[in-house]
């Protein structure tokens, strides 16, 4: 980067969310400004990026594997690290033999700057801020490799749940604001976007630091012309008003009905040691409201198995809580022991095998959840984005129908980035996650 004229070539690896993707697609694009560019599969990088998840202790230990895996593979590329594992941990991440840089959350985008000054004097650096001092809004709206956009709306987070590390790898709660954020949303569609996830920590919390509401950002999203589908990738339950889902129901344009709402626990006294802001009456008010007035939404739900303080009993209330709600899937997490959370304060650990047998009853029931929704939708017709061509290496394209079911057709590169009707025939290979679909002609 010490030469305009000359071309460098970086590799980019994400772990983790949403979130992540889209700021390492931010990341890209801004040191492509650099000169830049992204290595094919078959060149050497010059320089490789790693923006790491720390939600759980596997998604470090899988943090530290990769790096260890491309430093083998590219020994004399710059080794970049950055994300949530990066800003909790800098300095076991820098102890990883090959690391040259590592990089908090706050200074992820700004690397293009961090990479001139090893340039200059290729030294080890550790340019981590602590939590409480991570203030500033650094937006992100970009697409990758992938079809849909991601647009960064909200940072951070206040709550501070016993069992979670997120606020301190992303400090307090931040927001950027309408006008900024509408404009970006303008410019995904003049480079040819359909569609718009809004990321976050936090989303719901959109605009406790501005005096701007999370609804005035989702209305004037909905007017941007060229954007036909936009989605929410997760929202509290305690934050998804009624105001939100009846206007999403029976005023929005383009916001899709589908919704990923955190459960965590079906159990009330588990959802009070985990400090959640909601329980169960809430949590079931909220997915009746949707269903009474959104029927086809897909739901998705994240819940935790055999955290601290679930006993047999709180297992059972929030096993049988969960079989009763009219949702779509789970997402289903092991609790995963971090250091410095309260939750290692709360008694009541329980044995990793009960974990995982409460794990598998409830990835079991998730799967019963997608069948039988999905069997909802066998043959009728529905709007599905076609996604892009890499995903069609096998002679085989996907795409997501409005309430976001993941569906396969045989491919057609004229349909790439377009929204078609399809008619869903079934279970694809007997796969709950894919259903197989024919476009009218086929």
């Amino acid at each position: 980067m010490t030469d305009d004229s000359q071309t460098l070539r970086a590799s980019y690896h994400t772990l983790g969310c949403k979130l992540n993707f889209s700021e390492t697609s931010a990341v890209a694009m801004q040191l492509a400004r650099r000169n830049v560019v992204k290595a094919l599969p078959d060149e050497i990088p010059d320089i490789v990026v790693v923006n790491t998840c720390s939600v759980t202790e596997v998604a470090d230990k899988k943090g530290r594997s990769l790096i260890r895996r491309l430093r083998n593979k590219w020994p004399d590329a710059t080794l970049v690290v950055t994300g949530c594992y990066a800003q909790l941990k800098p300095q076991e991440v820098a102890a990883i033999e090959g690391v040259d840089m590592v990089l908090g959350n706050d200074e992820k985008l700004r690397i293009s700057e961090f990479l001139e000054e090893w340039e200059r004097d290729r030294r080890t650096r550790i340019a981590v801020h602590d939590f409480l001092d991570i203030k500033e809004f650094r937006g992100a709206c970009e697409r990758g490799d992938r079809t849909r956009y991601w647009l960064k709306v909200q940072d951070g987070c206040d709550y501070f749940c016993t069992y979670c590390t997120i606020p301190f790898a992303r400090g307090r709660s931040r927001s950027g604001n309408i006008a900024d954020l509408t404009e970006e949303a303008r410019k995904a569609a003049a480079e040819g976007g359909r569609e718009i996830v809004l990321t976050g920590v936090n989303v719901g919390c959109f605009g406790k630091d501005t005096g701007e509401s999370f609804i005035d950002l989702l209305k004037s999203l909905d007017e941007v012309e060229g954007i036909d589908r936009y989605r929410i990738s997760s929202i509290e339950p305690n934050l998804l008003t009624e105001e939100i889902v009846r206007w999403m129901a029976e005023e929005s344009r383009a916001f899709m009905p589908s919704f990923h709402i955190p459960l965590q626990s079906g159990s009330d006294e588990v959802l009070r040691l985990m400090n959640r802001r909601y329980g169960t009456s809430l949590f079931a008010d909220r997915i009746s409201m949707i269903r009474d007035l959104i029927p086809d939404a897909f739901i998705g739900v994240d819940i935790i198995a055999g955290a601290r303080g679930e006993t047999q009993q709180e297992w059972e209330r929030s096993f049988d809580f969960a079989s009763s709600l009219p949702v779509s899937r789970y997402h289903v997490f092991p609790y995963s022991e971090r250091p410095g959370t309260k939750a290692l304060d709360i008694d009541g650990q329980v044995p990793q095998e009960e974990k995982h047998r409460r794990v598998s009853m409830l990835t079991a029931l998730s799967d019963k959840k997608l069948r039988d929704f999905s069997r909802q939708y066998f043959n009728t017709a529905r709007d599905v984005l076609w996604e892009h061509p890499d995903s069609a290496e096998d002679g085989v394209m996907h795409g997501h129908t409005d309430n976001y079911l993941h569906v396969c057709a045989k491919a057609d590169a004229s349909l790439y980035n377009t929204i078609s009707p399809a008619l869903l025939t079934g279970f694809h290979l007997g796969d709950p996650e894919t259903l197989s679909a024919k476009i009218p002609n086929y």
